[in-house]
């Protein structure tokens, strides 16, 4: 489908992303506004990447499991554009197109704050590659959970169970991310929008209806 043709019938759904570094609650944020929506009568899905479809969540295992073979960061982020490719043209535009809102636990902006600003990668490079797998398709909102890296990698660590490939990486590493992120939240403040991670859960929540009410009357 050509792309021009894409941005003019996306307009059926809503698409929303959820980002932020490791132990940012996104997730949990995510399924507490999938619930809300559920008792309006929204109809919506909840998908994350890497994943959302069985071969996207075949690498979405390549890229997060430990393992002893060094993973450069040149192979991490084409496993990364590949998983997104099949996600967006296999789930994320036919939901859109049929009139669902979409709800995505990490987008295009992880690969910019990951792969580009902590790994090193050229922008360029990686913002092209974005576009060319997410077939032009942007966020009509990014909801932005931040907080101190210290604090994300202590929660990581209280959650009792061993964390994956990323959330291993170091502090200075999860630092860079974040600052990547911010970058991104000053270049596009009109979609991407700051929500103060490290306050209590329920008053993050508040955040994000109003954040969503105030956009789309949700």
């Amino acid at each position: 489908m050509p792309l021009l043709r894409l941005r003019r019938v996306l307009t059926k759904g809503i698409f929303v992303t959820f980002e932020g570094i490791e132990g940012s609650g996104k997730t949990t944020q995510i399924r507490r506004l999938s619930a809300h929506l559920a008792a309006k009568g929204v109809l919506h899905l909840v998908t994350r990447e890497p994943g959302g479809t069985p071969l996207a969540d075949e690498i979405r295992g390549l890229v997060l499991v430990p393992r002893e073979e060094t993973v450069f960061p040149e192979a991490e982020f084409l496993l990364y554009e590949a998983a997104r490719a099949q996600h967006v043209r296999g789930l994320i535009l036919p939901a859109l197109l049929s009139g669902r809102a979409v709800l995505c636990d990490r987008f295009c902006d992880a690969t910019t704050a990951y792969q580009a600003h902590a790994r090193g990668l050229d922008a360029s490079l990686v913002e092209r590659l974005n576009r060319f797998a997410a077939g032009g398709l942007v966020p009509g909102l990014t909801l932005l959970f931040d907080l101190p890296p210290e604090e994300g990698v202590a929660r990581v660590k209280g959650r009792g169970f061993a964390p994956d490939r990323l959330e291993r990486e170091s502090l200075d590493f999860h630092r860079a991310v974040r600052e990547g992120y911010l970058r991104l939240a000053g270049r596009d403040p009109d979609r991407v929008v700051r929500i103060d991670a490290a306050a209590p859960e329920e008053e993050v929540f508040r955040s994000v209806l109003r954040t969503v009410a105030q956009r789309f009357g949700w």
